[in-house]
């Protein structure tokens, strides 16, 4: 195992599986991370063995609407009896890193999760039983939200059934509107019989900086509300924004501590550590992904000199 300088202010291109293990326990005061949902929207979001030819396929309506994500996942129902047992799948894939999560991260220490509306019940509970304390959910409301959902008349329309498209006009299929992602936040625990105020003085960690906060919410609340801007976009398809970032790190830490992202994408979380004076540790594992991370935080760099 390595000394924790060994990783600070670095982008590093591998597995996370890998990497955790050499990082030491107690060490890392932040984790934050837009993990994998495991909805299939894209290859590395595929994390269960039930696939098929029209799995990850397109269709022309959605290469026409240009939506976000523009292979087709699997309908919540499923396809087979196999495909039941995906959110099973999901908790035991959460549970293969919330362990070393556990324990690189500081006694007090926070870990903040985006994690999809479907399975996210699921991390909840790979993480509670890895040993973390569920402490609270955000629910950060977005600008905009794609809305997906297809008309059932229509489809009687296209199969000649007119009576049965006039019987169930007005109804969908599929979803409302998803205008919130739940972002998970996870703790771990602390010495028995302490208190929150004493770990503070030993670990500097456990309670939340609310006035740090209010520079980017419009009060002390679990529904944060910061849209995307121009640069917020096109580095990778689940992008978010940097000031979304900024704000969960704000809360939770403080200059010079550290701030891990062990599926850090375009390095949105390291970008927005580097910009706080914390230092920052990235790992991912697709290479386009890492190279424009790199990027980011080299052009970060540049401009504070």
């Amino acid at each position: 195992m390595h000394d924790i300088s060994t990783f600070e202010n670095r982008i590093i291109n591998d597995n996370c599986l890998n990497v955790m293990k050499e990082i030491p326990s107690d060490s890392i005061h932040l984790i934050l991370s837009d993990i994998p949902y495991g909805i299939g929207a894209e290859d590395w979001d595929v994390l269960h063995a039930n696939t098929n030819s029209a799995f990850l396929g397109t269709s022309p309506a959605q290469e026409k609407a240009g939506a976000v994500f523009k292979k087709r996942g699997k309908p919540l129902n499923g396809w087979s009896e196999a495909d039941r047992r995906i959110p099973q799948q999901y908790y035991d894939w959460c549970c293969t890193w919330a362990e070393d999560w556990l324990r690189v991260l500081k006694p007090g220490g926070s870990a903040i999760v985006f994690a999809g509306r479907r399975l996210a019940h699921r991390c909840i509970c790979a993480f509670e039983d890895t040993g973390f304390t569920y402490k609270d959910m955000f629910a950060w409301s977005k600008e905009k939200a794609p809305h997906r959902a297809q008309k059932l008349s229509i489809v009687y329309e296209k199969r000649g059934d007119i009576k049965s498209a006039e019987n169930w006009n007005g109804w969908k299929i599929g979803n409302l509107r998803p205008t919130f992602e739940p972002v998970l936040w996870f703790t771990k625990p602390y010495k028995i019989g302490g208190t929150i105020a004493d770990n503070m003085l030993q670990n500097q960690v456990g309670a939340y900086n609310e006035k740090a906060f209010l520079k980017y919410t419009d009060g002390p609340q679990n529904i944060i509300r910061i849209a995307s801007d121009k640069y917020d976009k096109g580095l990778h398809p689940t992008q978010k924004p940097l000031k979304l970032m900024q704000a969960l790190i704000e809360l939770t830490t403080e200059k010079n501590q550290i701030v891990l992202d062990p599926f850090c994408g375009s390095g949105t979380t390291a970008a927005a550590a580097f910009s706080l004076d914390r230092k920052y540790i990235g790992i991912e594992l697709d290479l386009q992904y890492y190279e424009n991370a790199e990027k980011r935080i080299k052009l970060l760099k540049s401009k504070s000199f």
